[in-house]
């Protein structure tokens, strides 16, 4: 197995899928051909897959399959730029594209494992289609509601009073009638540089805030490049005013539809960015899941991905 220059394994197979509505998606295969199939969804939305997305297999036993999904990472057209069909994007979509990848890569059945807002499409797409999937494991969980985009971008305030008033008070007067996430993402999708430059940083750095809730947090340093900062904030504007493309608490009344797939709710108790109900109430709903929590963790960090690796591993 080829190890990349920074200490990461590099695929087996790599290629672009044209899933049609002008988006062509990037995926890329680690470990064993023949191995248990586990396809790895990445947060954000819009984050792609980073180098160190490779790492949480063991790649003697997993066949794992790494998605950048619509507009994200490696695929085309990439939502820093122009020529998105946004219309295109939404979960609906987003879980047809991870059907098309598997018969593509004539997979039966995979684990799913997902991060943040991988968390809420891996739940989705399982309880869309619970006959492809053998096992789910998620982390940083959230249920993509209304309420949960809400705390998110309001409530959670009360933990960063001086971040947030100054991520509020970034809208322009004339917007502020508006829900927050749709202020923010009028002034994304504007063509001007101008308007939607310092708008990408005024949300990252409320992002970088947020995040920010044990010892040693450190700004993203991937906010740094504003193609990346532009793109993810598009589309986590993009989704959240939609919230998440989903119905009424759809991930938690559709979690009966899991009963009798092994389930894996992973989840920091300092996590403010989506906050420890969420995945406890998936859990309840879920009979036979389990919920394991960090208690030193927040939305991620190392602790959570030893536990996602160690479950991986039992399940290889």
């Amino acid at each position: 197995m080829s190890v990349h220059a920074a200490g990461v394994p590099e695929p087996f197979d790599a290629g672009m899928l044209d899933v049609d509505d002008g988006h062509v998606l990037y995926y890329e295969q680690l470990g064993r051909p023949d191995g248990v199939p586990v396809i790895y969804l990445h947060g954000g939305p819009g984050s792609g897959c980073v180098l160190g997305a490779r790492t949480p297999f063991d790649l003697e036993r997993h066949r794992a399959v790494l998605l950048d999904q619509r507009a994200a990472g490696r695929s085309t057209p990439y939502a820093g730029d122009d020529g998105v069909n946004w219309a295109a994007i939404d979960m609906n979509h987003h879980v047809a594209d991870i059907e098309q990848l598997r018969a593509h890569l004539s997979i039966d059945k995979w684990i799913v494992f997902g991060l943040s807002w991988g968390s809420v499409l891996g739940l989705a797409y399982a309880e869309r289609h619970p006959d492809r999937v053998t096992a789910v494991v998620v982390a940083a969980v959230s249920t993509g509601t209304s309420a949960d985009i809400d705390w998110l971008t309001v409530h959670a305030g009360r933990f960063f009073p001086a971040e947030w008033h100054e991520f509020r008070d970034y809208i322009p007067i004339e917007l502020r009638g508006m829900r927050l996430v749709d202020a923010y993402n009028e002034l994304l999708m504007h063509p001007d540089p101008a308007v939607h430059e310092p708008a990408a940083v005024a949300w990252c750095r409320w992002e970088d805030a947020h995040v920010a809730t044990t010892p040693g947090a450190v700004p993203n340093p991937r906010f740094e490049d504003a193609r990346f900062r532009l793109a993810f904030a598009r589309q986590v504007t993009h989704c959240w005013r939609h919230d998440s493309w989903l119905s009424d608490d759809e991930i938690v009344r559709g979690a009966h539809r899991l009963i009798g797939i092994p389930g894996w709710l992973i989840h920091g108790r300092l996590d403010v960015s989506s906050p420890l109900d969420a995945p406890w109430r998936i859990h309840q709903a879920w009979p036979g899941s389990e919920l394991i929590v960090v208690d030193d963790g927040g939305h991620g960090g190392t602790t959570m991905m030893s536990h996602c690796r160690r479950v991986l591993a039992d399940l290889g």
